[in-house]
Formats: structure tokens, C-alpha cells, sequence
């Protein structure tokens, strides 16, 4: 079993990204057997403008942020794209394999170019390519989803599936080799949906132009605080079931936040704070925020500023992931017959 996630490094990790994902990361290095490789995206990031010197400091960032939320260098890979140059490689040669009609389908391309197709860059469309060549090259049996990514391991695996079709060497018995696994996706127990703090339909970003719509792993305890009493919220008591909070999305996205920071459901929430206010409700939420997110901001901030360490983090998995990748790489140059 292997697994497999990846993240974009594009500024401060927020509370969303956190119980969305980060979280079940770390716990997946206990709950599940097999290799865990976790890499940042940073080829992935020039499909948009971006500076290069902030490419620089939010790779580091966020492998410092990684690290303090409790990734394990010594039982995980922890790795950027850039220090693995197989993934641009296996990229250009599943482009042969990809289909244009295929890419059309993707709804990432249209939702990022927006009306400026024709200006979008070429590695925004080719993106979810990029993706396939993540997964499939570390052979990956299992990669954690949300709802938002399924439709790009769904690519994934019809290139894989057609790549092994077309390409695949026979064994001594006349049976097809396959040079790729087909990877499957789980998604993680516990995986939340946290929604911004000023509007409860629209998810929690850091691409949204208020910092007071986040928390930010990055932010200290009295701007924990402050965020959270200044949240949108309605003026009705909380409810004694979750049946409650229907029509009430920024409450229900505070209760939310709770039972997910506390491990446990919105009902049980609610059975300890119905009739109460949110005057009564915030405060709470607030000290269980910085309860959670007090230690891992302590060692964020004593790590941060570490460049040598942080690059010898990503040295470190860079130097195990090349050596798996290496395999799968050959094996795909050697079925399409390259002469090398």
C-alpha cells in the first residue's frame, strides 16, 4: 500500500486546510500501513502568475507548516516537485497518452481561466496531465480525495488504463506487464468542510481578500480570538439538534468548526450548547482554536525561519522519492521505446 497527497504551496495554511486535509495526513501516518508520500506542488504553481521569490519562501513556509502540524520526516516523504524532475518527465510523456477531450472536461481549467481562455497558460490546461504523472509514478495504490479532486484521479486512472492498453510489455506467460497501478481513492474519516468565517456558503481560501474570513495556522492567539468573535453569525440561539441549523449556514459552519476541532459530531455539540447565544458559544470556540492550533503555531514559528533545515527536510524525502520514481519512469520510456 502506498499513499499519495499533494499541496500547493501558495501562502499561509488556514484552519480549512488543516481539518480538511492536513490533519488526516498526519494521522494516516498511524492509522495506515505502507509508504506516505507528501509532496508540494510547486511545479504545479507556475500554471498561474506567481512571483518566484514568494515561490521560494512559501515552499519553505509551508514545509515548515507541514512539519509543525506533525508530519514525520522519519516515517514519511515529505518532498518538493522541483527536487523530483521525473514528475516534469512522465508529464511529457503521458501528454501522448492524454486525450483532448479528456482535458475539455476538466472543470478546474474553466474555473480558473474564467473568460480569458485564450490568455491562460498551456500548463493550466495540461494541469490535471501534471497530476496523473504525481500519482502514477510512485505506483500509488491510494490517494486521499475531496470531493473537488475525484474528478482528476478519475483521469488519472484512464490514462493509466489506457497507457498499460497500449503500451504495456508482455510477461513470459503473453500477459500484459502493466506499467502503471491504478490508484484508488480514499477519502479519510473526519474529513471537514470548513467554510469562511464571513460568508458560510463559499469555503474557506487564502485566495479570499479578507484575512478575517480565515484563521491562519499562522495566526496567534489573540487573533484567533479576534476572528472568531468578529465571525458572521445570526442573532438565534443554537438549536438542540442539527436539524436546527438548517437555513443558517454561518452558524452551522461555527458548530462545524467546533465538532471538528473537538473529534466529535455536530448533535453531541449541540446537546452541550443549545439555548446559548453565539456571545456565550464564540469565546468557546475560540479558546478550543487556540487549545489546538497554540502548538503548532510554537513550532511553525521556531522552524520558519530555518531555511538550511527546511531544505535539508525536502533534501531528505527529495533523495527517497527520486529513487522510487526512478523504476516507473524507465519502465514508461522503455514501453514507449525510446532508445536512451
Amino acid at each position: 500500500m502506498r499513499t499519495l497527497s499533494g499541496i500547493q504551496p501558495t501562502g499561509n495554511l488556514h484552519l480549512g486546510n488543516y481539518l480538511g486535509a492536513i490533519r488526516n495526513w498526519v494521522r494516516m501516518q498511524d492509522a495506515m500501513e505502507g509508504d506516505k508520500l507528501y509532496f508540494l506542488a510547486d511545479l504545479h504553481a507556475i500554471s498561474m502568475p506567481h512571483v518566484p521569490a514568494e515561490l521560494t519562501a512559501n515552499t519553505r513556509a509551508m514545509t515548515a507548516a507541514l512539519v509543525a502540524c506533525g508530519i514525520d520526516t522519519d516515517r514519511s516523504l515529505l518532498f518538493n516537485q522541483a527536487r523530483v524532475p521525473a514528475h516534469a518527465e512522465l508529464q511529457w510523456l503521458l501528454n501522448g497518452t492524454a486525450r483532448l477531450g479528456w482535458l475539455n472536461r476538466m472543470t478546474q481549467f474553466k474555473d480558473k481561466s474564467g473568460k480569458n481562455r485564450e490568455g491562460a497558460s498551456a500548463a493550466l490546461y495540461t494541469y490535471p496531465v501534471l497530476q496523473a504523472a504525481d500519482v502514477l509514478l510512485y505506483q500509488t495504490t491510494h490517494v486521499p480525495v475531496g470531493e473537488d479532486q475525484k474528478q482528476h484521479l478519475e483521469l488519472a486512472r484512464d490514462i493509466a488504463q489506457k497507457f498499460n492498453n497500449d503500451y504495456a510489455p508482455k510477461n513470459a506467460d503473453g500477459s500484459d506487464a502493466a506499467v502503471f497501478t491504478l490508484p484508488e481513492p480514499i477519502i479519510p474519516a473526519g474529513m471537514a468542510r470548513i467554510m469562511s468565517l464571513r460568508d458560510g456558503t463559499a469555503k474557506m481560501s487564502k485566495s479570499d481578500p479578507s484575512d478575517m474570513s480565515r484563521i491562519n495556522l499562522t495566526d496567534d492567539a489573540d487573533t484567533m480570538m479576534q476572528k472568531v468573535r468578529k465571525a458572521k453569525t445570526d442573532p438565534e440561539a443554537l438549536p438542540s439538534d442539527a436539524a436546527g441549523l438548517e437555513g443558517r449556514p454561518e452558524a452551522r459552519n461555527l458548530v462545524g468548526i467546533y465538532a471538528a476541532l473537538a473529534d466529535t459530531s455536530i448533535d453531541a455539540v449541540l446537546r452541550d450548547h443549545a439555548g446559548q447565544g453565539f456571545g456565550a458559544f464564540k469565546p468557546a470556540l475560540g479558546e478550543l482554536l487556540i487549545e489546538t492550533l497554540g502548538p503548532i503555531n510554537a513550532r511553525f514559528v521556531a522552524l520558519k525561519d530555518d531555511a538550511a533545515a527546511l531544505d535539508a527536510i525536502l533534501d531528505k524525502g527529495a533523495a527517497k522519492a527520486r529513487v522510487l520514481a526512478k523504476p516507473t519512469l524507465d519502465a514508461a520510456y522503455d514501453a514507449l521505446g525510446f532508445c536512451r
